[in-house]
């Protein structure tokens, strides 16, 4: 096997399927990255098993075959070198030669042969979303996925598409995320549910573009095809929480905030309530005011915004972090926050269509 191509191509392609690449285990050959020629490009295989990444990129292809080299030091070595050409020759004992200028690295390499092989998934229906859009059901989404194993079900987040909606779910048993969005074609109802770490990684390798990318879901796995990089993950198995039981449909305390004011005043309130033992604030709505308050040892916080308020005082605590999370991701300038009880879920919704809502669960104050 013999190939050139330039460093920042080759290192930006290796990065990419670094993330799919294996850090703890005992089968040596999973921490490699599978490289082979097919035609006149070069192919970047990574994965853990549970999740991999392929790509391909242009090379200028002198001989061909395949190899696995390790993922740690092939990107090491590829970032130090000048941005240059890179000459890759792989000898029979599966040496593998770098050179670049005047500049040469030689280190061992596997044979392909035990190197898994990605899940084979067929294509005959798949889902053609905006990256723009997926990207942003992500990123307002996966902040909820639990994080702990005892409910392996949540560590995933539910996409639905319906016609032509598609939406996302996560939640952690402390708040619920859900984004919705638009496609343009429309399919058959379609339910997945995609392990978070999965959606991490994809939203990371999406490009910031207004181009479609499609969605391939079999029984067992899913496929994100964005072109010249294929994504391919096992779903989780198993029934997901009805989520829509879960979202209060009432209220009696309605209030219409200005999204940035709240952030700010909650992101000051955060830096006392951090230095408790529970990250608490406590909201005190009365009067067309939003009193916004938190203490600890360290200190005391204190904020007063102008809300709208409809329906009854009230007073409630929230963990800071849970509810910054929320605030981050809103793009809206005003919001609603629907509350029923002190000890009830607030429910976050836009002031006009239903694009998102957010739940997120007091925390209960005692006397």
């Amino acid at each position: 096997m013999k190939f050139t191509c330039m460093q920042n191509n080759f290192l930006n392609v290796i990065l990419t399927v670094q993330k799919a690449v294996s850090t703890r285990t005992n089968t040596p050959i999973l921490e490699g990255i599978l490289l082979e020629t097919e035609k006149d490009v070069l192919k970047l295989v990574g994965t853990n098993l549970e999740f991999g990444i392929e790509s391909y990129m242009e090379a200028n292809i002198l001989q061909e075959g395949s190899v696995v080299i390790p993922s740690r030091l092939m990107s090491e070595v590829v970032r130090k070198f000048p941005e240059a050409e890179i000459e890759v020759k792989v000898s029979e004992n599966n040496t593998v030669k770098f050179t670049c200028l005047n500049s040469t690295v030689t280190l061992q390499g596997f044979a392909p042969d035990e190197f898994p092989s990605l899940p084979e998934i067929s294509e005959k229906e798949f889902i053609e979303i905006n990256k723009m859009l997926l990207s942003n059901m992500i990123r307002e989404t996966i902040f909820a996925v639990a994080v702990d194993e005892a409910r392996p079900i949540l560590t995933g987040a539910l996409l639905e598409v319906e016609g032509k909606n598609i939406s996302m779910v996560c939640l952690d048993g402390y708040r619920l995320a859900h984004r919705k969005g638009m496609i343009e074609t429309a399919h058959e109802n379609l339910k997945v549910i995609i392990p978070g770490k999965t959606l991490s990684e994809v939203s990371k390798i999406i490009d910031d573009d207004d181009k479609q990318i499609s969605i391939i879901v079999s029984d067992r796995h899913v496929l994100f095809d964005l072109g010249y990089t294929r994504i391919i993950s096992r779903v989780l198995e198993g029934e997901y929480i009805n989520y829509k039981q879960i979202i209060p449909e009432g209220y009696k305390t309605r209030v219409k905030a200005d999204t940035k004011i709240l952030e700010s005043s909650i992101d000051r309130a955060s830096l006392i309530a951090r230095e408790g033992k529970n990250n608490l604030i406590k909201l005190s709505l009365q009067d067309q005011k939003m009193i916004i308050t938190s203490n600890s040892e360290s200190g005391q916080v204190y904020e007063e915004i102008p809300i709208l308020l409809e329906g009854k005082d009230l007073e409630i605590a929230f963990n800071a972090r849970y509810f910054m999370d929320i605030l981050k991701v809103i793009e809206d300038q005003e919001i609603c926050l629907d509350f029923t009880t002190s000890v009830s879920p607030c429910v976050v919704r836009p002031l006009k269509g239903s694009n998102f809502t957010y739940l997120l669960l007091p925390v209960r104050i005692y006397a």
